[in-house]
């Protein structure tokens, strides 16, 4: 679901719908739905890490990073280098602007968004997240009290990023925008970590409450229509301010929180575990990645221009999101799935190998005590 909404964010915004209207007010922040994706990044993670498989030592770090490069790395690479080779809209793109996208070090450079590639931004800041996780693992309180203490004012001071001088004075001539740097966005990866904090511990009234489903969709959308009228802050590209950055941010926490929360605290079979949907959500991650590639196409394909109005959604939708869902099968297919492979792979040959050295010296240190004088 995050991944189509994203998908129809990017579709309203093309086609040109109008941004006041009801209906072009909420797509327009469909672009909420990254805020989920950073929720259930850290839920997942975070749960990982209150499960047992807690990061310890240098092996687990090394361990941990293998196993979320080899989830993100291939599929990301191989579309930045389909859109970088073939995308007649990215032909512009200089030598710094895709080695910025190789690297997922785009908004850190000026100009290193590139299109077809824009929306990629995100996955920066997932990556920010992913390195700062074994730190923020190794330096968490024992107490879970504690967690959720430091957690809540981490965010909480976060909201202060968007004021900071070096930050406020840009974009500027030759300097990124400072504004989506990772900080920005702790609002939103403290959602999935709370949540995992209080997984298994609410009431069974809460739990009824949590699964009246459809008020909490219902949450979602009133906050996604509040956020796109004019008196919440800009419309369309217009750079916010730090204040109004601020109120953005806190809706998109409002609105991952109401989609993520209750599957999470309070899972129960429905339309979203049914055998398609699960099928989608398998393959969610190549569909966000290559639906911007897709709907670049999409338009001269099917004779229809930019920004002409809302009349053009339904059918640009339609296309791109049917086009998407085949190359991002065979994106799961032939590169997410091998990739994964191979990385389990990896992962037991080492720990075949660890364990193998851990004998060897096991029976070496016996063979040395049953010689020994003593």
């Amino acid at each position: 679901m995050a991944s189509f909404g994203v998908l129809a964010t990017h579709v309203s915004f093309q086609t040109g719908m109008d941004p006041a209207t009801p209906v072009g007010s909420v797509l327009a922040r469909f672009d909420y739905f990254v805020a989920v994706f950073f929720a259930l990044s850290a839920f997942l993670l975070w749960r990982g890490q209150l499960g047992g498989r807690r990061i310890r030592t240098g092996g687990d770090v090394a361990r941990y990073w293998r196993n979320r490069l080899g989830r993100i790395l291939p599929a990301y690479l191989a579309c930045v280098t389909a859109v970088v080779l073939l995308l007649p809209d990215a032909a512009g793109m200089d030598v710094g602007q895709i080695l910025a996208n190789l690297t997922m070090a785009q908004i850190y450079v000026a100009d290193g968004l590139a299109p077809g590639l824009t929306h990629l931004w995100s996955l920066c800041v997932e990556m920010a997240f992913y390195v700062a996780l074994p730190v923020l693992v190794l330096l968490a309180p024992a107490r879970r009290t504690g967690r959720i203490v430091l957690t809540v004012l981490v965010a909480a001071l976060s909201l202060g990023w968007a004021f900071l001088p070096f930050v406020e004075a840009t974009p500027a001539e030759g300097v990124a925008n400072r504004q989506i740097w990772p900080p920005a966005y702790a609002c939103w990866f403290a959602v999935g970590i709370l949540a995992a904090e209080c997984e298994g511990r609410v009431g069974p009234r809460v739990r009824r409450v949590l699964r009246i489903r459809w008020l909490w969709w219902a949450l979602a959308l009133a906050t996604a229509w509040v956020a796109g009228q004019e008196f919440f802050g800009p419309l369309g590209l217009t750079h916010p301010s730090p204040g109004e950055f601020v109120l953005r941010i806190l809706a998109g926490t409002v609105f991952a929180a109401a989609l993520v929360v209750p599957y999470a605290l309070a899972p129960a079979n429905g339309w979203l575990a049914s055998p398609v949907m699960t099928w989608l959500g398998r393959i969610s991650y190549s569909v966000f990645l290559w639906h911007l590639a897709v709907m670049a196409v999409v338009f001269p394909l099917s004779g229809i221009d930019y920004f002409q109005g809302g009349q053009d959604f339904l059918p640009v939708f339609v296309l791109t999101a049917a086009i998407t869902v085949v190359v991002s099968a065979a994106s799961y297919v032939f590169v997410e799935e091998p990739a994964r492979r191979f990385v389990r792979a990896l992962g037991a040959r080492g720990s075949s190998t660890s364990t193998t050295r851990h004998d060897t010296v096991s029976a070496q240190t016996a063979a040395s005590a049953s010689s020994s004088p003593a």
